[in-house]
């Protein structure tokens, strides 16, 4: 039996800030008893509860996982330093918020990251549940420690402290592990942590960073990675769920008893994205378009509000407004809900497929949720670099329609920093934020119309197009963002309805090394946490000093420096960290990508474009073979005609 730690912690409580985040007993959380299971997983999002309890991926999990004989799965989420402190004064050990049992009694625990900042939090969590930092150092008493989400398809940076990592979607996944789990355990564990390891490795596609040897090149770059283990794969594939529908998940999701910064019944309507913007990680490595259908959205709507209470309806996916049927869907969400005070919104929303039904709809409830729209890039020419095929005129008419459809502002989102990048692609942001407030006043006749102008710091991603780019130095980002600053604040007709927010340049580049990284940045993130590295993500913690100084020190004595992770072009030839795991993209693909959008530059119509290849012929980029399958849409052929479901070859394993 393993006892609860809260006699201990809820003294502790009224000296640290926001404690009801660490108390537990949500509407819909689930303890089942220790002695029930066989196998038993700590949860872990990396961050505060107020942004990891919302985080779609993990109550998935949590759900498919309870929901399972056998099995129980609780969550633990970073704990603030205040109570760091506390607990290590008071020894008081990582524990989760469902029993309040220690971390490190748990068979398993599965980290998900959403972003390479949160790896700090990661050994935070990991000394407080007195777990070996590095996984060499870790014995069968040990739980086995692997890594998810997004920022895992590069798990190298962090491939020191992970006994394993799971690439791809969780849902069938988590289960596939059990099942070996319990299996190696009713087997009498035979070959202890190793052995447990291997059958995870050869048997549930996980990958074992230990079962890999990495060489190096006299000049830092990579000579090999190879297996050193008889029956391991040279290659590891994504996990990929093909059929949505049959995974109508979180049916009961977990209502906070603290605040949290989304507090809605969230539904993903479709998963992966063949938009092809060339920066965007999560639209390359969720490929295949999986799209739920209409009866089954609906029910999934009905079954989670019945079971939260909550008013406002999230429909998630990389573009909402993609989906072949998002106007059946939100026109009759729109009629099953009229007069009920629930609203619908679309947090992920094209420029050039938001139009007058769907705002209509969307309005309908009498709420008007907040409309963000991402351009990406302040002029054409840019946007035709990275793929982001929306014109001004898009955007205009776009912003038009919600404007004169009774919302009165709308968030814009840019990226500064970007291949090829020049100043007066980034000043032309202020001219079109300006052209924005002017056809909403036109438009809708009211001059309290606004407008904020959010940026971020573009970042090359591994499994991109621009995986191969150099990244713009932080001091370039920062001068052009002050730049903007003033050209937003310049015409007195405007600049009031105009925000401005932005991160500056810093954070981009720890987070550009921990994106690209390979093994050897593990020794800069222990550096940078012993240094006091917490909670990277905000900006209130983040230090750009901390992780300078801990990369010069890291990195004496080897041919490389933090420059060489983040400004510096990759070629082609170069053995990239992570070309030994397989998100089901072509490299050749990538690569030509790269050079359709950088070499055109003297070409009367500038650099190539993709189209989306749910509406037109192939473009190869090997998703689709690799998997065994084929996107198929109505013999119509045509945006919005519904698509028929995706159907995976299951003995290459990838179903």
């Amino acid at each position: 039996m393993v006892e609860s730690v809260y006699p201990r912690l809820e003294p502790l409580l009224p000296q640290v800030r926001k404690p009801i985040q660490y108390i537990g007993g949500e509407l819909n959380s689930v303890i089942k008893e220790w002695e029930s299971a066989e196998v038993r997983w700590a949860l872990m999002y990396p961050d505060a509860y107020e942004v990891g309890l919302p985080n779609q991926g993990l109550q998935i999990l949590y759900e498919v996982l309870n929901g399972q004989d056998g099995v129980l799965a609780e969550r633990t989420y970073s704990v603030w330093p205040d109570l760091e402190a506390l607990m290590r004064e008071h020894g008081i050990p990582q524990f989760t918020v469902d029993g309040h049992r220690p971390v490190a009694a748990f068979d398993l625990l599965g980290v998900s990251f959403a972003t390479e900042l949160c790896y700090t939090n990661l050994l935070t969590a990991l000394d407080l549940a007195g777990i070996p930092l590095a996984a060499a150092d870790r014995d069968d008493t040990h739980p086995l420690v692997l890594g998810g989400g997004h920022a895992a398809f590069n798990p190298e940076p962090i491939a020191e402290f992970l006994d394993g990592a799971v690439l791809g979607d969780g849902e069938q996944a988590v289960l596939t592990i059990s099942a070996l789990v319990r299996e190696w355990k009713v087997a009498g564990r035979p070959g202890g942590r190793d052995g447990l390891l291997l059958r995870l490795a050869t048997g549930g596609g996980v990958y074992v960073p230990r079962f890999y040897d990495v060489e190096y090149l006299a000049d830092g770059r990579i000579a090999s990675v190879a297996p050193n283990r008889p029956g391991v794969p040279h290659s590891v594939a994504k996990h990929t769920l093909m059929d949505l529908d049959e995974w109508p998940y979180p049916s009961k999701p977990i209502v906070p008893v603290a605040e949290t910064v989304h507090e809605r019944y969230s539904v993903e309507i479709f998963r992966g994205c063949t938009r092809g913007c060339r920066f965007c990680q999560a639209g390359m490595i969720t490929r295949p378009v999986r799209e739920r259908s209409k009866a089954t959205i609906t029910d999934m709507v009905e079954t989670g509000l019945a079971a939260t209470g909550f008013s406002e309806v999230g429909l998630l996916s990389l573009s909402s407004s993609d989906h072949s049927e998002i106007h059946e869907v939100a026109r009759g969400l729109a009629d099953k809900y009229e007069g009920t005070k629930t609203g619908l919104s679309l947090p992920s929303t094209r420029v050039d497929s938001f139009n007058v039904t769907l705002a209509d709809e969307l309005a309908r409830g009498g709420r008007r949720s907040g409309l963000t729209f991402a351009p990406e890039g302040g002029s054409d020419r840019i946007r035709k670099v990275i793929n982001k095929m929306v014109t001004e005129e898009d955007l205009i008419r776009t912003v038009t329609t919600a404007y004169s459809s009774g919302w009165r502002q709308v968030k814009l989102y840019f990226m500064c920093g970007l291949p090829t990048e020049t100043d007066e692609d980034v000043l032309a942001i202020a001219g079109l934020a300006r052209r924005v407030i002017k056809a909403g006043r036109e438009a809708s006749g009211r001059h309290d119309i606004r407008t904020t102008v959010s940026i971020g710091g573009f970042v090359p991603k591994p499994h991109t197009p621009f995986q191969w780019a150099g990244q713009c130095s932080q001091e370039t980002v920062d001068a052009r963002l002050k730049a903007l600053g003033g050209a937003l604040r310049a015409d007195p007709r405007y600049g009031r309805a105009i925000g401005f927010r932005y991160h500056d340049g810093k954070p981009s580049i720890i987070e550009g090394l921990l994106s690209r990284g390979d093994r050897r940045v593990a020794g800069i993130i222990k550096a940078a946490w012993q240094a006091g590295a917490r909670f990277d993500g905000w900006s209130e913690y983040f230090s750009f000093e901390r992780w300078s100084l801990a990369a010069a020190d890291g990195l004496a004595g080897h041919p490389v420096d933090l420059d060489w992770y983040t400004t510096r072009e990759r070629g082609y030839e170069e053995i990239l960290p992570w070309d030994h795991l397989d998100a089901g993209l072509d490299r050749d693909w990538l690569w030509q990508d790269w050079q359709d959008a950088v070499a055109p530059e003297t070409a009367a119509d500038g650099p190539a474009e993709v189209e989306d290849c749910r509406w037109t012929p192939c473009y190869e980029c090997g998703v689709c073979p690799s998997m065994g399958t084929e996107i198929q849409i109505s013999p119509m052929g045509m945006p919005g005609a519904r698509q028929l479901p995706l159907v995976a070859v299951t003995d290459r394993g990838r179903a």
